[in-house]
């Protein structure tokens, strides 16, 4: 899952990026209203957490305007302001949930995982493909009776290979997802999770498409 933070408090902006990483979520952060607009239009993202008060464009605007242009991806809206009128124009805007600061970050982390269940309601989070079980809302893997201990990123790097299974996932896609668009270290580092998962896990099950990307096998 990729996330986008656009929250002009670069401490607090930082820290969330932070936590959510560590939660298994590959985040992007701009500081921007106007940037926060053009990356949630360009890029793939599964939620935004949107600041309200905010340079350039303010949270209400952005909010707006990624939803008059079809874009339907769930919002988090966060602001200082505390009252029913700001709630209800952040909703009005097309926001999906709203959060006061101060607020917890365990709050914030329920928050996002509730909203990210809601947008993928009616799909099940365990996805089989012979004897590989991968649970992706608890974020465990079997291979037969037997669960297999994956790092964060090593199961995020499964993870977009098993919502694909049967597909092509490029290099690239999985990059953006995985990491962040920030990321400026050796590309290769993909090839690297490839094969550390194909150590761990059932020979043939990640197949290498040449110059295309890597695919999941789906027969048993």
């Amino acid at each position: 899952m990729r996330l986008l933070i656009v929250e002009d408090e670069k401490r607090l902006a930082l820290s969330l990026a932070r936590g959510l990483t560590a939660e298994g979520y590959a985040v992007d952060v701009v500081h921007d209203g106007r940037e926060g607009l053009h990356q949630a239009s360009e890029g793939t993202y599964d939620l935004v957490i949107l600041d309200i008060m905010l340079p350039g464009l303010n949270g209400y605007r952005v909010c707006a305007a990624l939803r008059a242009a079809g874009h339907e991806v769930p919002i988090l809206m966060l602001t200082a302001k505390d009252g029913e009128y700001d709630e209800a124009e952040g909703l009005d805007t097309g926001a999906d949930d709203y959060l006061t600061k101060p607020f917890s970050y365990v709050v914030l982390v329920a928050r996002v995982k509730a909203l990210l269940r809601r947008r993928g309601a009616g799909a099940s989070p365990v996805h089989v493909h012979g004897d590989l079980k991968v649970d992706t809302a608890a974020r465990r893997v079997f291979l037969g009776e037997d669960e297999v201990s994956l790092t964060t990123k090593e199961f995020s790097v499964l993870e977009q290979l098993v919502l694909r299974a049967g597909q092509v996932v490029s290099k690239s896609e999985i990059l953006e997802h995985v990491w962040d668009f920030a990321y400026e270290g050796d590309p290769n580092i993909v090839e690297v999770y490839i094969s550390t998962l194909r150590r761990k896990l059932r020979p043939g099950l990640i197949r290498t498409v040449r110059g295309a990307g890597y695919r999941l096998e789906t027969s048993p």
